[in-house]
């Protein structure tokens, strides 16, 4: 399992499009992946799951991974987070 915390940098937060983002890049591991907030898990490869959450600009995350290519998933999310999603 590899697990790391990350900040929300964009100011609108985690809404549809950028949730799009982060699914899309989470569903490109075998990994099975989960995103963090407060006390509720979900899914990362759950888009309804991700939009649930509610993650507005300036929160924090974690984004949690097991499987074969878990530090790979976590950190391509990582990155993502980190970029506003630009990429």
């Amino acid at each position: 399992m590899y697990v790391k915390d990350v900040m929300l940098q964009n100011q609108v937060g985690l809404h549809a499009r950028p949730a799009t983002f982060f699914i899309q890049k989470a569903n490109e591991f075998r990994s099975s992946i989960w995103v963090e907030k407060d006390d509720r898990r979900i899914n990362a490869k759950s888009l309804l799951g991700v939009l649930s959450l509610g993650i507005v600009g300036g929160t924090s995350i974690r984004i949690i991974a097991d499987g074969v290519d878990e530090q790979e998933a976590v950190d391509a999310l990582v990155a993502i987070v980190q970029s506003g999603f630009a990429d």
